[in-house]
This record gives structure tokens, C-alpha cells and sequence, in this order.
């Protein structure tokens, strides 16, 4: 029996490359997207090409009514959910600190936060439900140790909450045979730094790695499936950095 796996943001860089992973390695796929609809109906495609059954949930996770509309969906075509890729997450544009919004960081901790939080409390009251476990695997980042200094301080705080958040879930239902654990990528070449304003932005630090090159999502992609699977059955409460040594 093929497992189910939801993907948050998977229309695109590693939300994209982890459905098409997963797909590759038996997972049947709930793909969420907010806007992009040809780059879901793409990853959609290639994941069905690999052999998986597929349901496109559409639905803004910084919102409950759109989180509530990605679980009708998952509700009305899967009779169970395995695993949770928490993906979707936003940059905005650099600036420091004495620059910031109150609109800005409402809508950063919205979708990076809060929205991934009440989506893992949806999937993981399903788990409990169907009583098999699972496992669950947020996207941090390397910035919630690093800071962003100039940058971008508040998405780097969101994501030292999702690394917080992960040790407290995962210590939670420990006893209930589900795994939370994390992420945190390095400087990796994808869409996110045009959106944040700065298309260039991987190329120009990758001198800064120690492997003095960008990540792809693939390898991002690599490390999630290794924590989804029952290779890392006694991993739960922990962040994997796939940073290149940043």
C-alpha cells in the first residue's frame, strides 16, 4: 500500500522537487499550491509519471480557511495521511530591522509559522485517527542560527520558531509512533531570492559556502525523504542542516 504525503508550497523549487522524489519513491501525493498553477499541474504530471495518484490542494496555509480547504480535498481522496512536508514559507525584501512593517512580519509569521503549525495539527490529528504513525518533516533554514543580519532578520526568526515548534511536536506524540523532524537548507538555487527581490542573491554568496557552490533542491529533497522513511526510525526532535557547511 502506497503511502499518503502532503507537500505544502510544491509548486515549485523544493516543495516541487520533494513531491516528484517522493512520488519516485512510492508516495501517492497531496500537492498544495497557492497561485502557481502550471507549476503544480507540472509537478503533478511528473508525479503521476513516476506512478503516484495525485490531488492538487489548492488553499493558502496563512489562512484557516484555506487550510481547511487543502484538507477537504486530502479528506475526500485519500483514506489516510502518512506524512507532512512543511514547505511553504516566504522571503520578502531585504532590509534591516528599522525597516520593518508590522504588515511585513504579520504576513512573514502567517504563512511561515502559523500557517505551518495549524497545518501540522491537521495532519497529525489524522495520524492519531488512523493510529499507523507517520512522519512529518518542516522546511527551517540555515538563517535560524545565522540571523540574516541586513537581510532578512524576521524570516530568519520565523524559522528558529519552526525549529522550536518541531522539538515540541515531536516530543508530544513521540509515544504515538509519529516523527517530526527538520530541515534547515543552505543557500539554495531557487525561486525564492527573485521573490525576495534579489534573483542574483545565490550566485553572489556562494563564496561564502566552505563547498563554495549553491545547493540544488533535489539535494534538499534527499535529506526529506531520508527523514520520511523507516531508515530514520529512531530520528524525531531534530533539524539536518543541508547547508554545504554554512
Amino acid at each position: 500500500m502506497r503511502k499518503t504525503l502532503l507537500v505544502t508550497g510544491a509548486s515549485a523549487g523544493i516543495g516541487a522537487a520533494t513531491a516528484r522524489l517522493a512520488a519516485e519513491n512510492g508516495y501517492d501525493i497531496a500537492l498544495n499550491y497557492l497561485s502557481d498553477h502550471n507549476g503544480a499541474k507540472a509537478t503533478a504530471q511528473a508525479a503521476k509519471d513516476a506512478g503516484a495518484q495525485v490531488v492538487l490542494c489548492q488553499g493558502d496555509v496563512a489562512s484557516p480557511e484555506g487550510i481547511a480547504q487543502i484538507f477537504a480535498r486530502i479528506d475526500a481522496h485519500f483514506p489516510r495521511l502518512d506524512a507532512l512536508v512543511n514547505n511553504a514559507g516566504i522571503v520578502d525584501v531585504a532590509v534591516p530591522v528599522t525597516d520593518f512593517t508590522h504588515e511585513r512580519l504579520r504576513r512573514m509569521f502567517d504563512i511561515n509559522v502559523i500557517g505551518a503549525m495549524l497545518v501540522a495539527k491537521e495532519t497529525v490529528r489524522r495520524m492519531l485517527a488512523h493510529g499507523q504513525g507517520g512522519a512529518v518533516v518542516n522546511i527551517s533554514s540555515v538563517a535560524a542560527r545565522l540571523g540574516s543580519a541586513n537581510q532578512y532578520v524576521d524570516y530568519a526568526a520565523s524559522k528558529a520558531a519552526i525549529d522550536a515548534f518541531t522539538k515540541g511536536l515531536a516530543d508530544e506524540v513521540a509515544t504515538q509512533n509519529i516523527r517530526v523532524n527538520a530541515v534547515r537548507p543552505g543557500l539554495i538555487k531557487t525561486e525564492i531570492h527573485a521573490k525576495g527581490g534579489e534573483p542574483g542573491r545565490a550566485e553572489r554568496l556562494a563564496p561564502n559556502v566552505p563547498m563554495q557552490r549553491t545547493g540544488t533542491p533535489i539535494e534538499i529533497a534527499e535529506a526529506v525523504l531520508y527523514l520520511l522513511s523507516d531508515q530514520a526510525s529512531y530520528v524525531t526532535g531534530t533539524t539536518l542542516d543541508v547547508s554545504g557547511g554554512r
